[in-house]
């Protein structure tokens, strides 16, 4: 759909600017607008949509999605699952599978978009994996209120308290609860979204909360690419009469029009030089003590033909994990988490033209991978990245045509947010899972006058799925309008 934006700004005062729009920056501005108040969003770069932008990165009609690709947070938001998102052209594409993760000796682990199926496929873990898994499942909708968001009184608590029992434990931990090594594997391609050394306190619950979100909403792209849904967020925050500036970079609070409320979709390091003559001396040097995570190393791809994987049912999955075993794959994001560099890491391979035809212009196809690295790695990892590819996929070099990459300065580049490659915002360990990027109370309310955080720096932390941006909203609602609105009946 075509966007008109504002290109000029408005001399006059607003109720509250967004400076940023990604997810959570254009899910606080909708927030807002929902309530009736006049907002604007400003942004850097020429079109809306942080990490979920889509570009022709290689050659013309060529899509590939410069970071999200693969969306089961959006799809299990709270929020966005209320947006008329698909009146403003979001289309959903479900893949059969929601991911694969290959092996070595055996055939392919499975997450299929059906329990019980996914249960079946992982053999003797069968009843294990149902005894996790579907709990979460039939009590998914109350327990994505409580997680989703900042740490609080929970409205499901009996729900959450038996989530937590499991989440809370270290994947390393959790794991043993798995007979099989394709079950461990899985857990682990699941586990290792979060960045994070496997034996870290609360690793379980990324693993247990990509099963849920497979099960429910699905592992979903945008009919389009990523780029689909901010374009979408957009054009409706625009029905409620939005504004959006783009080309328009925030140095100073001087850049921002006057405004009631300032809500920053940035992470602390921005916002310390952004508002560094306003904030409390305790406050900047918390905020300089916010920890980023590691970095990761991406390269894009146009293939002639299809991955040639050695297992066919990696062909019906939207998201390969590549790693190995458990261990394989503990001992990779532990050296990442070292500062190391693996020369077996974790890859993550999202091949969305099999889906969506609208990615390319012919019969060729796009294909999107990753891994992780330390922060501010420059080390080329196309060579390693490859060698995982062809493990399981032997001849995947033939059917390359072209390819681009990007490493962790790159990324930086591309989108200031990316402090040091890392793309959640921060470092999403347990001390800083709810207070970040400062407070347990209220992390959104910045202690300057009307200055609020709507960044992955706030709980939840990464993903698209705009839980920071509607949770920031609702602070700002509460402390500069007066309005209570922490419940889920906002006005559509």
């Amino acid at each position: 759909m075509n966007i008109v934006y504002c290109v000029k700004p408005h001399l006059r005062t607003y109720d509250a600017v967004v400076v940023g729009s990604g997810p959570n920056g254009l899910g606080a501005a909708i927030r807002l607008a929902l309530e009736g108040l006049d907002v604007k969003v400003l942004e850097a770069s020429d079109t809306v949509g942080g990490g979920m932008r889509t570009k022709e990165l290689i050659s013309p009609g060529y899509k590939h999605d410069v970071c999200s690709a693969i969306h089961p947070m959006a799809a299990s938001s709270p929020f966005l699952k209320k947006l008329p998102l698909d009146k403003y052209g979001l289309e959903w594409i479900k893949p059969e599978y929601a991911a694969a993760h290959p092996l070595d000796q055996s055939d392919a682990a499975i997450l299929s978009h059906d329990l019980y199926e996914t249960a079946f496929l992982l053999e003797e873990d069968e009843e294990t994996y149902k005894n996790l898994v579907e709990p979460i499942v039939d009590k998914w909708d109350g327990l994505t209120q409580d997680f989703l968001g900042p740490l609080s009184i929970p409205k499901h608590p009996i729900s959450l308290a038996s989530f937590g029992m499991k989440g809370l434990l270290p994947a390393s931990l959790l794991r043993r609860k798995f007979k099989t090594e394709k079950g461990q594997a899985l857990f682990a391609g699941m586990v290792a979204h979060s960045i994070l050394p496997l034996n870290s306190i609360a690793t379980s619950a990324i693993g247990l909360v990509f099963y849920g979100a497979a099960h429910t909403g699905g592992w979903p792209l945008p009919n389009g690419g990523s780029q689909s849904i901010a374009d979408a967020m957009a054009g409706y925050f625009l029905s409620l009469g939005g504004e959006i500036e783009t080309n328009h970079r925030v140095a100073s609070l001087n850049d921002i029009p006057e405004a009631r409320a300032v809500l920053f979709d940035l992470t602390p390091k921005q916002v310390l030089r952004i508002a560094d003559d306003v904030l409390p001396p305790s406050y900047k040097n918390k905020l300089s003590s916010f920890k980023y995570g590691s970095g990761v190393f991406k390269i894009d791809y146009i293939l002639n033909s299809p991955v040639p994987w050695k297992d066919k049912n990696c062909l019906k999955a939207g998201t390969v994990h590549l790693g190995g075993n458990f261990e394989e794959i503990a001992e990779s994001e532990k050296m990442i988490s070292e500062g190391e560099h693996s020369d077996n890491p974790f890859v993550l391979v999202a091949q969305q033209s099999l889906f969506d035809p609208s990615r390319t212009p012919d019969d060729k196809h796009t294909l999107w991978a990753y891994c992780h690295v330390p922060s501010g790695s420059t080390r080329d990892m196309t060579e390693i990245i490859e060698n995982q590819i062809e493990r399981f996929a032997p001849g995947f070099r033939d059917v390359i045509d072209s390819k681009t990459t990007m490493n962790t300065v790159d990324f930086e580049h591309y989108n200031e947010n990316y402090i040091g490659g890392d793309i959640n915002g921060g470092r999403q360990d347990i001390t800083q899972l709810f207070s970040r990027p400062v407070s347990l109370i209220d992390p959104y309310n910045i202690p300057a006058k009307g200055l609020y955080f709507c960044s992955s720096s706030t709980p939840p932390g990464g993903g698209v799925h705009g839980m920071c941006g509607f949770y920031a909203a609702n602070s700002v609602l509460k402390n500069e309008f007066g309005r209570d609105k922490s419940d889920w009946t906002f006005r559509l």
